[in-house]
């Protein structure tokens, strides 16, 4: 339950803040919320984080299907009482559905959050799917090593 209530969350908060750019800013414009900081700068990303393999579309279709497909699979083997990894999954599932999203309707993945001390713009599926992962790996690796013990 925990990775679907996660995963919906995540796919509305993305397409809302998503269509909220869209419609309230042009392609290329950037607006200073912290300015020299942070900034909403909407772009249309053609690759996959921090514009990598630009214009391999349908690649990045398939490895979300696939992202989507071993959560699915999976989440019936993870015990319920590890509500924080169901939530994680959630976190990587509803990052890869929104940005598969984009790819599908929109052709490339609209980013728009700009943070000046570092060189690239993401949005948040992409946050999801990197935070939900990084603590994922953390939580096997502590799993791993409890069991040694």
């Amino acid at each position: 339950m925990y990775i679907w209530l996660t995963l919906v969350f995540v796919v509305i908060v993305d397409r809302l803040s998503k269509v909220m750019i869209q419609h309230s800013m042009q392609l290329g414009e950037s607006v200073g919320v912290i300015p020299g900081f942070f900034h909403l700068t909407y772009i249309l990303n053609p690759g996959a984080a921090f514009g990598m393999l630009s214009g391999k579309r349908w690649f990045f279709v398939i490895i979300a299907l696939v992202v989507l497909a071993v959560i699915f699979y999976y989440q019936r083997s993870v015990p319920k009482e590890q509500k924080v990894m169901r939530v994680c999954m959630g976190m990587i599932g509803g990052g890869a559905l929104g940005n598969l999203y984009d790819r599908l309707f929109i052709g490339k993945v609209v980013d728009f959050l700009d943070f000046k001390v570092w060189s690239y713009i993401f949005n948040f599926a992409d946050s999801m799917v990197v935070i939900g992962g990084f603590l994922l790996v953390i939580m096997i690796y502590r799993m791993e090593k409890s069991m040694e013990e």
